[in-house]
């Protein structure tokens, strides 16, 4: 079996083959050790296990060896193809005179005769004396003044209500209340249990093990006996969709196989490094664009707050709440606004378009006072029109 297996904590391109041993009959299976990891990525990959003569395997991942191995050594596969030579005996018992103790109690040692087992690892400090201020008479929790009994409460069925217990406030300016006892310490004559200390076993032997014998299974090889291969099979088990397999290639030379790999899959990998690259560089065009917009939306509310365009500040938000809505529309709402915001200024700097000057014809002087009436009423009209003509008050700020 050869290919990747990736879940949880497994993550390894196996290869394992089963073998007859030529004595037994039996058929063990054998995995490689240390095997190389599965790449971490969603693009497409190609494993090539390549069997050689000289009884080395290759395993190349993209047409790049990651491991080598020995299919005779017993430190590349468990269990080794060659079975070892020895095997413990299977009928061989430890005698019962076998003392495995490296250490023993000292039969000679003798309890001390000041040695008291009994005696407790604490004892009351006869020393310590109850501190001044100490409330004897008060309890360290009282019930709560405040509770009171539900409205619901039913004696009969709930039983007698009781108040809920607080914490005594006379106690926090107190070093204590309540009845006072004299604190444990340690038992300076504690010693504990007596133990003889250990010494040397003088009939210690080592640990026991049975003596080896000859494996009965055991054969040489000079190379492994594969057996013809039959048919192809995709052993799977996932959790998700996306896992395809195509380009199932066995061959007896190596040069095939890359020539297949250089044809079929290294054209489809480029594909998908450049796609990849394409997506990585527009996510993060994506959150470059979503920064800037930011800083544009931010720059605008700080231009509609410029003092001489608060007859201009509603449109402004108007026009900001548009693009928060719709991103795609900053860059324009950001030059309309400033063309406004240019406008403004110019007319500011140069004014408007002056209006020509009135000439007033002399009048006789009967005709004055409806002169000075018909004055009245062109400077009345006058500013009539100037208020028609000014821009709508706009309020300041919008909520």
């Amino acid at each position: 079996m050869f290919g990747p297996d990736k879940c949880g904590a497994t993550n390894k391109v196996h290869f394992i083959f089963k073998h007859k041993n030529p004595k037994t009959g039996e058929y063990v299976e054998h995995h490689l050790k240390y095997p190389p990891s599965v790449p971490s990525d969603k693009l497409t990959h190609v494993y090539t296990a390549i069997l050689k003569p000289d009884n080395e395997l290759r395993i190349l991942i993209d047409g790049e060896e990651k491991k080598k191995a020995n299919f005779l050594s017993s430190e590349d596969f468990e269990p080794a193809l060659i079975p070892p030579k020895t095997i413990p005996d299977p009928d061989d018992n430890k005698p019962e005179d076998w003392d495995e103790r490296a250490k023993i109690p000292d039969p000679n040692a003798v309890k001390p005769d000041d040695w008291d087992e009994d005696a407790p690892m604490e004892i009351l400090d006869e020393e310590a004396e109850k501190p001044e201020g100490w409330l004897d008479d008060e309890p360290e929790e009282i019930d709560d003044p405040e509770a009171t009994k539900p409205e619901d409460w039913d004696d009969e069925e709930d039983g007698e209500w009781e108040a809920p217990k607080i914490d005594n406030p006379k106690c926090d300016s107190a070093p204590g209340c309540g009845e006072w006892k004299r604190p444990m310490k340690r038992n300076p004559a504690y010693k504990g249990k007596w133990h003889a200390p250990l010494i040397d076993n003088p009939a210690y032997k080592g640990i026991w093990k049975p003596r080896d014998i000859p494996n009965p299974d055991y054969f040489e090889l000079e190379k492994p006996d594969f057996e013809p291969i039959a048919a192809i099979g995709i052993e799977i088990w996932t959790m998700q969709d996306g896992i395809l397999f195509d380009n199932i290639l066995i061959a007896k030379d190596d040069k095939v196989a890359a020539s297949y790999r250089e044809t079929t899959w290294k054209p489809k990998f480029a594909i998908e490094k450049e796609k990849q690259k394409e997506e990585e560089d527009s996510e993060a065009g994506s959150s470059g664009l979503a920064d800037f917009q930011k800083k544009v939306f931010d720059l605008l509310y700080k231009i509609a707050d410029i003092p001489f365009l608060s007859d201009y500040k509603l449109k402004i938000h108007d026009l900001i709440e548009k693009g928060e809505k719709q991103p795609n529309l900053t860059i324009g709402i950001l030059v309309s606004v400033i063309v406004v915001f240019l406008t403004i200024f110019f007319k500011l700097i140069f004014g408007g378009k002056k209006k020509p000057a009135r000439v007033e014809k002399p009048s006789p002087a009967p005709k004055e006072s409806k002169a000075n009436q018909s004055g009245d009423e062109n400077e009345e009209n006058k500013e009539k029109e100037e208020t028609s003509t000014a821009a709508p008050r706009r309020r300041t700020r919008r909520d």
